[in-house]
């Protein structure tokens, strides 16, 4: 391993309680030798994507929020599925970095945990191919079920889920560093 990566982790849900949050921060617990976390909190703050705003003067929370991405060695993304896609507040913040190369050869981990997800996870794929973002079969992973998965503090009730998890994180750390 070559050192620390500062990695920014985005929330797809915006529920207090989310299991994909929950599922963040176990990561984030059990990595803390190779990343740094630092997590995007104000998804659900932010404006709805508007080309006219971007163009010239973006509001300060778009700018602060690229700002976040262009700083971090790697970003995760944890989001359920919402009717067969991504939630909208995630959609929207992904829309505000259409005009921009933050993403580009990004190494982007992407994990997509819900009751199905398979929908989701393709739909979220396919965003982050169009906006230049680096990951692998390796680096996107789908957990089906995932509330029955984690317990209230986080931890995990499922040990396949816990080796998948586990596998995903060594993965993503190969994706970095090399």
């Amino acid at each position: 391993m070559a050192g620390t990566a500062r990695i920014l982790a985005i929330c797809g849900s915006t529920r207090k309680n989310s299991s994909n949050l929950k599922l963040l921060r176990k990561i984030a617990a059990v990595s803390e030798e190779s990343f740094s976390f630092s997590f995007f909190e104000d998804i659900d703050k932010l404006p709805h994507f508007n080309p006219d705003l971007d163009s010239k003067n973006p509001p300060k929370i778009i700018i602060d929020f690229r700002n976040k991405i262009e700083y971090a060695d790697a970003i995760l993304i944890c989001t359920p599925e919402y009717v067969f896609s991504i939630p909208g507040s995630l959609k929207n913040a992904l829309e505000w970095c259409v005009s921009t190369v933050i993403f580009s050869n990004k190494p982007v981990g992407i994990i997509t945990a819900s009751a199905s997800g398979e929908m989701g996870k393709a739909e979220i794929e396919l965003i982050m191919k169009t906006l230049g973002a680096n990951f692998s079969e390796k680096t996107s992973i789908l957990i089906k079920g995932i509330q029955g998965k984690l317990d209230e503090q986080g931890n995990f009730t499922d040990s396949l889920t816990e080796k998948i998890i586990k596998q995903f994180i060594e993965d993503f750390e190969k994706q970095i560093f090399i």
